[in-house]
């Protein structure tokens, strides 16, 4: 979407369809860049011909095409979906702006990707103001649309956090995450040391009742399969170990749950592992979960392959732990699996196979009444059983030994 003439937001306003946008439906073109004007408001103004494509009426099921002007009424007669007028957007300070971009670690024609301090939330809600969605106007650049997100970090969690910068983009890194092609690694501190370097957890998860789905926990009779694999990295004597951990699920608070669970809680995340999840000293009480690196294939069929440096109380206790920063990074295999991945892949098999026996047990059903309902010819007539070349004829009875040819026919 570029803009074609900008100014007041309460002055008509005109939009040249870009080519992430060829084909789409106005509708959904007002779902993609102006979200807080509800579908009514569209219907409403394309039914007083307020909206218009290169000039003349359009409807809400229209299709773009790229290079069209898309001409918007005045903002300030959209109405959010509660009925009140929609608030406009606060503009940024300076200041905000700076921040914003100083949070940037890559930055490509479809991607940027951020390293998200911890404390700051990915979205906004109840009494949470300051959130990366709110900065993402500083992130436009050369472009006339702001980034979109794709998925969320934990407020607490720190490290990289992907942002497409066109709808194509955003659809493609969508899908990848929804088909858990992505990689995702995670560096964390943790209380004690596993028993096992090289482990795999796999516990369901579900909402805790009575938390209002502010928390989680295991529920092995009904909650969502849930895998986190975590390899040791460093250990401090039994008090603490350095952990990497992939999740190869996307739960809320997987990784947090998943180590609470198994007597390792996270350190600094009180939320699941109480009083216990925090060590004494000078190890700061901030939670030590750090989103390390993130491998995705790009839009353009390239991989993208990001680090994010942790955060400042993070490096501290590794320092006042005695790890060395250089050994984080662990070989990344380029397929993980597991046990349940494995039962996962046979299950499959095991489907595709009865499938094809059901498949070809149809095929004989159908070709056993196709001959069934076949009308048979009569015997003697041309074109019958007997008479049809190449088929030998039904032998007489049979006759014993010597028995001449039969009785002969009368002239």
């Amino acid at each position: 979407m570029s803009r074609a003439k900008a100014g007041d937001p309460a002055a008509v306003r005109q939009f040249t369809v870009a080519a992430d946008d060829d084909g789409i439906r106005l509708d959904r073109w007002f779902k993609r860049h102006m979200e807080d004007v509800p579908f009514a408001t569209v219907s409403r103004w394309a039914r007083t011909g307020q909206l218009r494509v290169d000039g003349a009426r359009a409807t809400p099921g229209d299709r773009l095409t790229e290079g069209q002007v898309l001409r918007v009424p005045p903002l300030d007669a959209a109405m959010s979906r509660t009925g009140r007028a929609a608030k406009p957007r606060p503009v940024l300070s300076e200041d905000q702006i700076a921040f914003a971009e100083s949070l940037v670690i890559h930055r490509d024609a479809q991607a940027l990707v951020i390293n998200k301090p911890p404390g700051l939330a990915t979205q906004g809600g109840t009494k949470t103001h300051e959130h990366v969605d709110g900065l993402l106007d500083a992130l436009m650049f050369e472009r006339d649309d702001r980034p979109r997100l794709v998925h969320r970090l934990d407020k607490d969690t720190s490290g990289v956090l992907l942002l497409a910068r066109s709808a194509r983009a955003a659809a493609h890194f969508a899908k990848a995450f929804s088909s858990r092609s992505v990689r995702k690694v995670y560096w964390a501190i943790v209380i004690g040391v596993p028993s096992i370097d090289d482990g795999f957890i796999d516990l369901p998860l579900a909402k805790q009742p009575g938390t209002g789905g502010e928390k989680m926990h295991v529920d092995e009779a009904e909650g969502a399969p849930a895998r986190t694999r975590y390899r040791v990295i460093e250990r401090a004597g039994n008090r603490a170990a350095w952990v990497e951990l992939q999740p190869y699920t996307g739960r809320t608070h997987q990784l947090r749950v998943h180590m609470a669970a198994i007597g390792h809680p996270i350190v600094g995340d009180g939320k699941y592992g109480g009083k216990d999840a925090f060590l004494s000293g000078t190890i700061s009480r901030k939670m030590h979960l750090h989103a390390r690196r993130l491998r995705i294939d790009h839009p353009d069929g390239s991989p993208l392959d990001v680090m994010a440096e942790p955060p400042r109380h993070f490096a501290e206790t590794l320092a006042d732990l005695g790890f060395d920063a250089a050994e984080g990074d662990l070989p990344l295999e380029e397929k993980a699996s597991s046990r349940q991945d494995e039962r996962v892949a046979a299950k499959r098999a095991a489907t595709a196979h009865a499938k094809d026996v059901r498949k070809a047990r149809r095929g004989e059903r159908r070709g056993r009444a196709a001959a069934k309902s076949k009308p048979a010819a009569p015997k003697g007539r041309p074109g019958g059983p007997a008479s049809r070349p190449g088929k030998p004829t039904r032998p007489g009875k049979p006759r014993g030994p010597g028995a001449g040819p039969g009785k002969p026919r009368r002239g």
